[in-house]
C-alpha cells in the first residue's frame, strides 16, 4: 500500500498529475480540491494517497488533505460508487460541504454532481449518514481569479478535465463558454475548471 508520496511536481493536467520520486514518475489522479492547492510545476509536494489495484490497471489517487483521503475511502465503500465517481464528488464540493449536504439530507445538491442520479443520491444520503456521524472538519474559502487572456489550449484542457469528471462534452463546453463570457479575465485552466464546476452546481 502506498500511503503517502513526496516528490517534485512534474506536470498537471486535470485530473491527473505526475510526481517525480527519486527518478520514478508516478501518475496520480487528484480531485479539483487538491489541484487548487498544488505548488507550481518544479516544486516539491507531499500528498496522502490511496492505491487501487484492478485486473487491468494500478491507480494512485492523491489528496492534499488527510480528510479528503478519508472521505474518498468512505465513498468508494458505497455500492455503486467507484473511484472515478468519488473523485468527481470531491471535485464538485469540498469534503465539509458534502458532509453538510448529507446531514441536511440535501438530495438536490447530490444530483447536481456529475454521474449522480436520484437513486445514487438517495443511497449516498442513507449510507453516508452513519459513516459521517463523527466527522469534524473545517473548510477554507476559495481564492479569487487573476487577469489575462485565455488561449485555446487552456479551454481545451478545461473541457478535457470536465469530461473526465463525468460531464458530457456539450455540457462542459457550454459551461466553459458561459464562464468565459462572464469572466473574460480568467487566465489559466484551473480557474476556468473551478468556475465551470460552480456554474453547474
Amino acid at each position: 500500500m502506498i500511503g503517502r508520496i513526496r516528490g517534485i511536481l512534474v506536470d498537471k493536467k486535470p485530473p491527473e498529475i505526475q510526481v517525480d520520486v527519486g527518478g520514478i514518475c508516478y501518475e496520480v489522479q487528484v480531485p479539483m480540491s487538491t489541484l487548487y492547492q498544488l505548488p507550481e510545476v518544479g516544486k516539491e509536494l507531499n500528498l496522502h494517497t490511496h492505491f487501487v489495484v484492478r485486473e487491468d490497471a494500478q491507480l494512485l489517487y492523491g489528496f492534499f488533505e488527510e480528510k479528503d483521503k478519508s472521505m474518498f475511502r468512505s465513498l468508494i465503500k458505497i455500492n455503486g460508487v467507484g473511484p472515478k465517481m468519488a473523485l468527481g464528488i470531491l471535485s464538485s464540493m469540498e469534503a465539509d460541504e458534502f458532509v453538510r449536504a448529507v446531514r441536511s439530507n440535501d438530495i438536490n445538491a447530490m444530483v447536481k454532481m456529475p454521474g449522480i442520479g436520484k437513486k445514487t443520491a438517495e443511497r449516498l444520503l442513507i449510507e453516508m449518514r452513519d459513516r459521517l456521524s463523527d466527522w469534524d472538519g473545517g473548510s477554507e474559502g476559495s481564492s479569487a481569479p487573476s487577469a489575462a487572456s485565455l488561449s485555446t489550449s487552456i479551454t481545451n484542457d478545461a473541457e478535457t478535465a470536465l469530461v473526465s469528471l463525468g460531464y458530457k462534452p456539450q455540457q462542459a463546453a457550454h459551461a466553459i463558454a458561459q464562464v468565459l463570457k462572464a469572466n473574460p479575465e480568467i487566465e489559466d485552466s484551473e480557474q476556468l475548471i473551478r468556475q465551470s464546476l460552480k456554474s453547474m452546481a
